[in-house]
């Protein structure tokens, strides 16, 4: 687990002459859990379209799983990239009239070449593998049901099972728990983790966590981002709610926890 997973070293992300991103060194390595902190516009989401090469940097090194995407990658080396890398967006990208299990095996489209890949027709391999993450997910029995018909736990545990099929190196989340109930947040928290450790190597996970509540379930060490730079690199047990108001100060302030988990999962930081 002490193999780098991501370098970043004196790197700037510029829009409209204005710099969104500014960094000076970063280093996570395989089977670290990473949460990103930070208020609106703060560099969060600028930062993982970073690591997948859709955000190109103005200057500096850019090192994901071995390759440097600061170096004009070309669309090969891009693509071969974000095979291994599992993401989980905000709006989740399924596509709605796709089944659970369709939707899942989009996850394989990395192993499954040629005709196949364009008519939808998986080995059967691909498909137990698929029904077995869907179980792992408590989903199996809603294999068949189309994505827009799920409600939103349940598409976000789609999600989460694409990723078991898919085994990617390096899992992005963007707030996946967003708009979802405690329940169903703290348990998408727990299958996110546990899709981390199962993947190859022991995936590196990034989260994007807007609830600060959510940190012990998804982050060993906490990165807190304010106008694109880096405020504070620790580990959870050092992040407390002061750290967190200094972040989110003078520019809004730090979000209010709509809900508290258990006491036997949060940190003792934020009771």
């Amino acid at each position: 687990m002490n193999e780098i997973s991501i370098s970043l070293q004196k790197v700037c992300c510029i829009a409209d002459g204005r710099a969104l991103l500014d960094v000076g060194a970063l280093t996570i390595r395989h089977g670290e859990r990473i949460a990103i902190v930070g208020h609106n516009g703060a560099g969060k989401s600028t930062l993982l379209r970073l690591l997948t090469g859709f955000m190109p940097a103005a200057h500096g090194k850019v090192e994901v799983l071995g390759r440097n995407l600061a170096d004009n990658p070309s669309a090969h080396e891009l693509r071969t990239l974000r095979r291994n890398v599992g993401q989980i967006h905000q709006g989740l990208h399924l596509v709605a009239r796709l089944s659970a299990l369709e939707n899942v095996l989009i996850g394989s489209l990395g192993r499954v070449v040629g005709w196949r890949s364009w008519v939808r027709h998986f080995p059967t391999a691909e498909i137990a593998r698929a029904e077995a993450a869907l179980h792992a997910v408590g989903l199996l029995a809603r294999a068949k049901t189309r994505a827009d018909k799920l409600s939103g736990g349940e598409r976000q545990k789609v999600a989460i099972a694409r990723l078991l099929v898919q085994q990617p190196k390096l899992i992005l989340a963007d707030e996946p728990t967003a708009a979802l109930d405690p329940a169903a947040a703290g348990e998408v928290c727990h299958l996110l983790a546990q899709a981390a450790r199962q993947a190859a190597r022991h995936a590196a996970l990034i989260t994007v966590v807007h609830n600060p509540s959510l940190l012990p379930l998804l982050a060993d060490r906490v990165i807190g981002l304010k106008n694109g730079r880096i405020a504070f690199d620790l580990p959870l047990a050092a992040v407390d709610d002061q750290k967190l108001t200094n972040l989110y100060r003078p520019d809004e302030a730090a979000p209010a926890a709509p809900w508290q988990l258990p006491e036997s999962t949060r940190c003792s930081v934020f009771s």
